[in-house]
């Protein structure tokens, strides 16, 4: 029997074996496509000249903090529209307004205002993380059993204890769930920011390997950016299921 894990593999792998038959049948020579084998040389290529790994550093700088910063004020306003009704009615049509928003239609502004580099682009970032960590801790701390709430109230805790005792635990595998998206949305913003106008990291590289046509090395750099997405997805996946066990999946079918 095959393990599940290694059945999953299976498809891709045998996508690539027809590519780099089908390539090498038709003498595949174009601006734009590149067999398998090509690709993986110009990913050595890329880690033996440290191209690759100095675009990967700017880039998972530049989500990393964005989603950090994105999260912590995410994760404040989701839990204070979750416990104050009032402030969230009163915030309902302000956040409605500024959330479908694409956080690119932000890049003129952030780029007259910070310029080129880190700045921008962590600020981009943290734009479009703040929305899925504030509308799903807001849900999870409105889903909150309402006798934990009248428990705090009888152990007269003060509003700092219950978040910290009571609301916060409660609600952690849905708010472990939602910055498990917005660190994917972390990855794919920062990549766009730097395909669009930043000079920097995986993204800039992608362009200029375009420009120099070498369809090789930039397939390289995408085949790249989808293994650090899937590994950056599955650690947070492994975390979330030892950390919450059997709350994970109700994390999940949320």
């Amino acid at each position: 029997m095959i393990p599940e894990r290694i059945k999953a593999f299976l498809l891709p792998i045998s996508i690539l074996a027809l590519l780099e038959i089908w390539a090498r049948a038709v003498d595949l020579k174009s601006d734009s496509l590149a067999p398998p084998s090509a690709i993986a040389a110009a990913l050595v290529e890329a880690f033996q000249d440290g191209s690759m790994l100095t675009a990967t550093r700017d880039t998972l700088i530049s989500a990393f903090t964005g989603l950090s910063i994105g999260g912590a004020v995410g994760l404040a306003f989701g839990i204070a529209l979750g416990i104050f009704h009032i402030f969230d009615r009163l915030m309902e049509v302000t956040i409605e307004s500024i959330r479908p928003i694409p956080s690119i239609a932000l890049l003129p502004i952030a780029l007259i205002a910070l310029g080129f580099g880190y700045r921008m682009e962590i600020t981009i970032v943290a734009f479009a993380c703040v929305w899925p960590i504030l509308i799903l801790t807001r849900a999870a701390v409105g889903g909150i059993e309402p006798r934990l709430i009248e428990v705090s109230r009888a152990l007269r805790l003060s509003p700092a204890d219950r978040v910290r005792k009571i609301i916060i635990p409660a609600a952690l595998p849905r708010i472990f769930l939602a910055f498990r998206l917005a660190a994917g949305i972390a990855l794919i913003v920062a990549v766009t920011v730097e395909i669009a106008i930043n000079p920097i990291g995986l993204g800039a590289a992608i362009m200029t390997a375009q420009q120099a046509l070498r369809p090789d090395l930039m397939l390289a750099y995408l085949f790249w950016i989808g293994l650090i997405g899937y590994l950056l997805n599955t650690a947070l996946m492994l975390a979330q299921r030892h950390l919450f066990g059997r709350a994970a999946l109700v994390g999940d079918s949320a």
